[in-house]
């Protein structure tokens, strides 16, 4: 129960982040599409993890589905696409460091235990 607790969590904040970044550069994308992009970033990671994978790889793989998902839902040019991944990353490492430090939460970024 808790790793399904935790599995929500995990796509809830990742979704969120992609959302926020949206929010701010007023590119318009909806909730459910950021929710599409946490779920399916944080599957990869947990399908990386449970197959055994290094924690290096648990990290790499999601980047590329989280990329080109972003690019497929915003359907802007490119620098205002890298623009938003990057303000998603950096809300992404922000959510991450409360949650990592505070709660005992790694599962955003499994190889960053802070705690």
């Amino acid at each position: 129960m808790k790793y399904l607790f935790d599995f929500i969590l995990a796509v809830s904040l990742n979704g969120f982040s992609y959302y926020i970044a949206s929010l701010i550069l007023r590119n318009g994308l909806p909730f459910w599409q950021a929710l599409i992009i946490g779920f399916s970033v944080v599957s990869l990671g947990a399908l990386t993890e449970a197959f055994g994978g290094p924690m290096w790889l648990i990290v790499l793989v999601p980047f590329p589905v989280g990329m080109f998902l972003l690019y497929s839902f915003l359907n802007v040019t490119i620098p205002q696409w890298f623009l938003t991944y990057i303000i998603t990353l950096a809300i992404y490492t922000v959510i991450h460091i409360p949650m990592s430090y505070f709660f005992n939460f790694h599962s955003l970024i499994p190889a960053w235990k802070l705690s």
